[in-house]
């Protein structure tokens, strides 16, 4: 079977669920059962894949708490670019921050983020089930100019996370200039811009997929909140 085939059969199995879901709802939320089912849904696949984003914010802290002595190194080794790059990495990876423990979590969500997307995303043909539903009026098929009314509020909340977590960042990653490392401003100007593509991204996908990320990106801001406690720098 194909990668395309399996993900086809997945996303039905997921659409059927999602279906399920919001018929079941119907009862207490009536016409907004359908959005508030995505929500759901999104939360619930969130929480699967919660392990995966604990060891990234983990890596993260770690990252964070190693910040000073990784200072130190620039400055003994700052005329040794091999020398250095060598101990940055072994002091790293003896305290569990080394760059593959913070990419590889975000990675294996991808295949998350791929199956949300193309969930939340209408077929060809008028739309049925879930993605027949409403919110506030507006279609759940309906793009930015179709449900201003609607996606101003969503974009509202997908400004203020992306504000909240591209702060976070920058204050995560502030560190004292280093000649020896020119891309590392670059580096964290790239970092702190990122959130900001979910707002892109609401404004161009229907409001199905603009629920589904404002609420995926809300509950990245809570996991940051709940998870931002300092670690200890020991590899355990």
């Amino acid at each position: 079977m194909s990668f395309s085939a399996a993900l086809d059969a997945v996303v039905g199995v997921a659409h059927s669920a999602l279906d399920a879901l919001a018929t079941l709802l119907t009862p207490v939320a009536g016409g907004l059962a359908a959005a508030l089912a995505i929500v759901l849904f999104t939360v619930a696949v969130r929480l699967l894949i919660s392990p995966l984003g604990w060891l990234q914010a983990r890596s993260a802290r770690r990252a964070a708490a190693l910040a000073p002595r990784l200072a130190a190194l620039r400055e003994r080794h700052r005329d040794d670019p091999v020398l250095l790059a060598t101990e940055t990495l072994a002091l790293q990876r003896a305290n569990g921050a080394g760059p593959f423990a913070a990419l590889l979590p975000a990675l294996a969500q991808a295949p998350f983020f791929m199956l949300m997307y193309r969930l939340v995303r209408p077929g060809p043909g008028a739309p049925a089930g879930v993605l027949g539903g409403h919110l506030f009026g507006v279609p759940l098929t309906a793009h930015l100019a179709a449900g201003l009314p609607v996606f101003a509020g969503l974009l509202a909340l997908a400004t203020g996370l992306a504000w909240w977590s591209a702060r976070r960042a920058r204050r995560l990653m502030a560190t004292p200039a280093d000649p020896a490392q020119p891309g590392a401003a670059l580096l964290a100007r790239i970092v702190t811009a990122v959130p900001y593509l979910t707002v892109l991204m609401v404004a161009w996908l229907p409001l199905a997929g603009g629920l589904y990320l404002v609420t995926s990106a809300a509950w990245t801001a809570l996991e940051q909140v709940v998870w931002r406690r300092p670690a200890p720098t020991g590899n355990r």
